[in-house]
C-alpha cells in the first residue's frame, strides 16, 4: 500500500530513540498517523513542527498498519507561526481540534480552510486579532458540522422565517427570532454576527465573546463532555491574547489582506 498526499503536521510523540509517531491532517485521507524513522535528526526536526505544509507519502504492506512516512517540506510556516503568541494559539487550537476527528476519514474543506489560514497567520504583520478570532470561531462551527453536531442558524427553529434571527437554542443548535424569543431571550443564547462577518463598530470584544461562547456551548455538549475532555488551555490562552491584542495593538489586516 502507498500513497502520497499534501498534509498539515498536527504534532509527534516520540518512538524509541530517534522515531516518532507523526499526526498530520492530509488533503484527502483526513487525519492519518504514520512512524517517520531518523525524525529527530537535524534534517527532518524542523520539517516535523506543527503548522508545516508537507508532502508525505505513506507506506504500509496493509491498510490498517501503522505504517511509515517520508517526508518533504512544502512550506516551512511553523518558525513564523509561534514568533507571535495569537498565532501560536490559534495553531494549538485548530490542530487540537483536528486532532479530534476520526482517522483516516476525508475532510478536505476542513483541510484547505486551515492550510489557507496558517499561510496568512504566517505573514508579517500578520491578520488582525478580529480576523484570526471570526476565522478560529467559523472553523469551530464548521468542525462541529463535519463531527455531525451542525447548528441550524439559517432559519426561524419557532416560525421558519430567516429574517431577524438574533438567537440560538442551547439545547437544539437552532436559530431563533427576536419576535419568536420574546420572554425566552435569558434562556437562550444571542447569534454571533461575527460567524457571518458582520458586527458593528466599537464592538469587537462583544463579538468575539459571543462567537465563542456560543461555539464553546456545543463544543463542551458535543465533544468535550463525551470524550471526558476540558475545553483546551489553548483556546483559553487564544482569547486571553485576543484581548490583549485588541486593547493595544495596531491595525492589522484581515485574512485575505483587506
Amino acid at each position: 500500500m502507498q500513497w502520497t498526499d499534501q498534509a498539515i503536521v498536527l504534532g509527534m510523540r516520540r518512538l524509541g530513540d530517534s522515531s516518532a509517531v507523526l499526526e498530520l491532517m492530509t488533503a484527502k485521507r483526513g487525519r492519518h498517523l504514520g512512524v517517520v524513522r531518523g525524525a529527530r535528526s537535524r534534517r527532518l526536526a524542523p520539517m516535523l513542527q506543527p503548522g508545516n505544509r508537507v508532502e508525505a507519502t505513506w507506506r504500509a504492506r496493509l491498510d490498517e498498519q501503522l505504517g511509515l512516512f517520508t517526508i518533504e517540506p512544502l512550506t516551512m510556516r511553523a518558525a513564523k507561526l509561534i514568533e507571535r503568541p495569537l498565532s501560536l494559539f490559534a495553531l494549538q487550537v485548530l490542530a487540537g481540534h483536528l486532532g479530534l476527528l476520526a482517522e483516516r476519514e476525508s475532510h478536505p474543506e476542513l483541510h484547505g480552510a486551515v492550510d489557507s489560514a496558517l499561510d496568512s497567520f504566517a505573514e508579517s504583520p500578520g491578520p488582525s486579532a478580529l480576523a484570526i478570532a471570526g476565522f478560529v470561531a467559523r472553523f469551530e462551527l464548521a468542525f462541529l458540522n463535519e463531527s455531525g453536531f451542525g447548528l441550524d442558524l439559517s432559519r426561524c427553529a419557532v416560525t421558519g422565517t430567516t429574517e431577524g434571527l438574533v438567537f440560538v437554542s442551547p439545547r437544539t443548535g437552532r436559530a431563533v427570532s427576536g419576535p419568536a424569543a420574546a420572554g425566552y431571550e435569558d434562556r437562550l443564547l444571542p447569534l454571533p454576527r461575527l460567524l457571518f462577518g458582520q458586527h458593528g463598530a466599537n464592538d469587537d470584544r462583544r463579538a468575539i465573546d459571543e462567537a465563542f461562547r456560543l461555539t464553546g456551548h456545543f463544543l463542551d455538549r458535543h465533544i468535550y463532555q463525551p470524550r471526558a475532555l476540558a475545553e483546551p488551555s489553548a483556546r483559553r490562552e487564544l482569547l486571553t491574547w485576543i484581548g490583549r491584542e485588541l486593547a493595544g495593538s495596531e491595525p492589522r489586516p484581515g485574512l485575505n489582506g483587506g
